[in-house]
C-alpha cells in the first residue's frame, strides 16, 4: 500500500502521528489492531484495521496483533483463526508474532498485587446488585464499599485464593481503589479481576480468574511498546482509567490513547452481539454469509480487499462519529471491479433460441475480449444452433418502440454479443400456451461487421449455447435490511430483515469458460451486474455463483 493509499481525506492522527516524531517524543511508530475473538470482524473493524496498519506503514512503523482474550465465556479459537485470515486477505502483515492478552496473564497478576501492596486494590465481596447500588449514578456520587479499607495482607491472600479457586463466581472481586464520587463511573473503583471458572482458548485450565479489558488494556499497549494506542470513541471516557493504571504501575512505558469516530453504515448491523443473533437464530446462513457485514461475508460476496482498503481509507479518521451512506460502499466495489473484472456472460432465467439457418452439430468459436479496456486477453465462445437468451430480452409485441425495448421483438433483429445479428421469426409454445422456444435466422457475415444498410437491430444481447453452455445456481443477494437505520428507535432490529435479500436461481446457464473458474474469482455478467464463483461451493461440475452488486444503484430511489 502507497503512504497515499494509506493517509485519508482527513486524519488528525496522523497529524499527532508527525508532530511526536518531529518534536522526538518517539523515534519509531508503533500501533496494535486489538480485536476480541468473540465473534468474527466486521466493516467497521476494516477501518480500524486501515488506520492502525495503515499509520504504522505511513510512518515506516510497526503494527501489532493483539488479541483481547480476557473473558473465555465468549471466546473462541474459530474466532481467532477468522480474524487472522481477515486482516491478511485485507492485505495487511502485523509485526512479529501473534499476540495475545493471556500471554500477559503472569504480569497482569503481578501488577494486580502491586497495587494491592501500594493500597490502591482491594477485594470485595458486594454482589452484582450490591455494587451497582453503591457506585450511585451519573448525577449521584458512589459510596465506598465495606471491604474497601481490608488490610493489605488479607486483600493479598484473598486475591490468591480467588486464583485458586476456592471461592465461587460472582463471590468476590478485585477492585482498583481510585474516587467512588467521580464523575467518570469509570473511575469508580472498577473492576480489575473476575472468577471465571472457564476453560481458556489459549492457557486451558491455569487460570480460573481473569482481569477486565480496562485493566488489561493499557498494560498490554505498555508491555508491547505501543506508541499511539488508537481506539474507537465509546473508549474515550475510559482514558483516565487507562491513564490511572499507566501511572500507578511500573510498566514499561507510556503509551497513549487517541480516540477516532467508528464507521457506521446505514442499512446494517455491526453490533457482535446483533450479528451474532443473526447467526444463531438462521436468519443468515452463517458469520459468512454474504449478506452480513463481516469482512468474511463480503468476501464471499466478491467485495475486494483493494475496495474495501479504497472506501475506508477515503473516509475521514475524525473525532465525532457518524453515518456513511452504504451507497459510498458500493461505489467503491463498483469502481474497483468495472476496472479489474473480467466480462463474461450468464443467463438467468433462460428461454431456447433455436437458429434455423444453422445446421445441428456445427460449432463456430466465437472470441471475445475478457476487459473492454485491459488487456486481460480472449475468451471462446461457441455458437451453436440452440442457444439461450434471457427471457426477458424478448417480446411477442411488435408495437414496442426501439427506443423503448432495444432487445429481441418477433420480426425485428437484434445482435447477439460478439456474434451474428439474428431475426425472431416464431415461437413455439407448449400445452399450457407459454413460450417454450424462439425460432430465429442468423444474418451471415454479420459477425463483428455491420449488416446490410435494411438491416438495423435494436440493440446487443447476451447469449450461451444450449449445447456447450453450462447450468449454475445463481444467488442474488441484497441489502439484508430494508430499513435505513434497523437497530435504531423501538422495533427490534429483526422485524427490518429484507424478505428479498436472498433469490437462489438453480437454472442459469454461463459460458463454458466459467466452470473452470477458481473459487474467489470475480466476474462481470455482461448486462447483468458483478458476480464471483462461490468461496466454497463452486466446482467444475456444478459452478455456483454469488451476486456481488449491480451495475448501478437501485436503491437510489426507494
Amino acid at each position: 500500500m502507497s503512504r497515499n493509499e494509506s493517509a485519508s481525506a482527513s486524519n488528525f492522527i496522523a497529524q499527532i502521528i508527525e508532530d511526536d516524531l518531529q518534536a522526538g517524543r518517539h523515534t519509531e511508530v508503533v500501533t496494535r489492531f486489538p480485536p476480541e475473538p468473540n465473534g468474527y470482524l466486521h466493516v467497521g473493524h476494516a477501518k480500524s484495521i486501515c488506520v492502525n496498519f495503515g499509520l504504522a506503514e505511513q510512518f515506516g512503523g510497526r503494527c501489532n496483533l493483539r488479541f483481547d482474550d480476557t473473558n473465555p465465556t465468549k471466546e473462541e479459537q474459530e474466532y481467532v483463526d477468522a480474524i487472522k485470515a481477515d486482516v491478511q486477505w485485507l492485505g495487511f502483515q502485523w509485526d512479529g508474532e501473534v499476540r495475545y492478552a493471556s500471554d500477559y496473564f503472569d504480569q497482569f497478576y503481578a501488577w494486580a498485587q502491586e497495587l494491592i501492596r501500594a493500597g490502591k486494590a482491594y477485594v470485595c465481596d458486594l454482589s452484582a446488585e450490591e455494587a451497582s447500588e453503591y457506585r450511585g449514578w451519573a448525577t449521584q456520587p458512589g459510596k465506598p464499599s465495606p471491604y474497601r479499607e481490608r488490610p493489605v495482607e488479607e486483600n493479598l491472600d484473598l486475591l490468591e485464593r480467588m486464583k485458586n479457586g476456592e471461592f465461587d463466581e460472582g463471590s468476590r472481586v478485585l477492585r482498583a481503589k481510585i474516587d467512588m464520587a467521580s464523575p467518570n463511573m469509570n473511575l469508580r473503583d472498577p473492576i480489575l479481576y473476575r472468577i471465571r471458572k472457564q476453560r481458556h482458548h489459549q492457557t486451558g485450565d491455569k487460570w480460573c480468574i481473569y482481569p477486565s479489558y480496562d485493566f488489561a488494556h493499557g498494560q498490554e499497549d505498555a508491555i508491547e511498546g505501543v506508541t499511539h494506542s488508537i481506539c474507537t470513541l465509546e473508549f474515550a471516557d475510559h482514558r483516565p482509567l487507562y491513564d490511572w493504571f499507566i501511572e500507578n504501575l511500573s510498566v514499561p512505558a507510556k503509551p497513549k490513547q487517541y480516540e477516532f469516530g467508528r464507521l457506521n453504515l446505514n442499512y446494517t448491523v455491526t453490533s457482535k452481539r446483533k450479528l451474532k443473533q443473526l447467526v444463531d437464530d438462521k436468519a443468515v446462513d452463517g458469520w459468512d454469509d454474504p449478506r452480513m457485514p463481516t469482512i468474511s461475508g463480503m468476501r464471499r460476496r466478491g467485495f475486494t480487499p483493494q475496495a474495501i482498503r479504497n472506501f475506508c481509507n477515503g473516509l475521514p479518521v475524525a473525532k465525532s462519529d457518524g453515518v456513511v451512506d452504504i451507497a459510498q460502499l458500493e461505489f467503491a466495489i463498483r469502481d474497483d471491479l468495472d476496472k479489474s473484472a473480467p466480462r463474461a456472460m450468464c443467463v438467468l432465467d433462460p428461454i431456447k433460441v433455436v437458429i434455423t439457418n444453422l445446421e445441428a452439430g456445427v460449432v463456430e468459436n466465437m472470441t471475445a475480449p475478457a476487459h473492454p479496456k485491459m488487456d486481460l486477453g480472449e475468451r471462446t465462445l461457441p455458437f451453436t444452433r440452440e442457444l439461450y437468451i434471457d427471457r426477458a430480452d424478448f417480446s411477442e409485441d411488435t408495437s414496442l418502440s426501439r427506443k423503448k425495448f432495444k432487445r429481441l421483438v418477433l420480426g425485428d433483429y437484434v445482435r447477439l454479443r460478439s456474434a451474428y445479428v439474428i431475426k425472431a421469426e416464431e415461437v413455439v409454445r407448449d400445452e399450457a400456451g407459454a413460450i417454450q422456444e424462439i425460432r430465429a435466422s442468423l444474418v451471415p457475415g454479420t459477425v463483428g461487421e455491420n449488416p446490410p444498410e435494411c438491416i438495423k437491430p435494436r440493440g446487443v444481447i447476451h447469449w450461451v449455447s444450449a449445447s456447450h453452455g453450462k447450468r449454475a445456481t445463481v444467488r442474488i443477494y441484497d441489502r439484508l435490511f430494508a430499513h435505513p437505520a434497523p437497530d435504531k428507535g423501538e422495533a427490534n432490529f429483526m422485524q427490518h430483515l429484507n424478505p428479498g435479500s436472498l433469490t437462489v436461481l438453480d437454472n442459469c446457464w454461463v459460458e463454458p469458460g466459467l466452470a473452470e473458474a477458481a473459487p474467489e474469482a470475480g466476474f462481470q455478467f455482461e448486462r447483468e451486474g458483478y458476480f464471483v464463483a462461490d468461496r466454497y461451493d463452486h466446482s467444475g461440475e456444478h459452478p455456483v455463483f454469488n451476486k456481488t452488486i449491480g451495475l448501478r444503484d437501485t436503491w437510489a430511489n426507494k
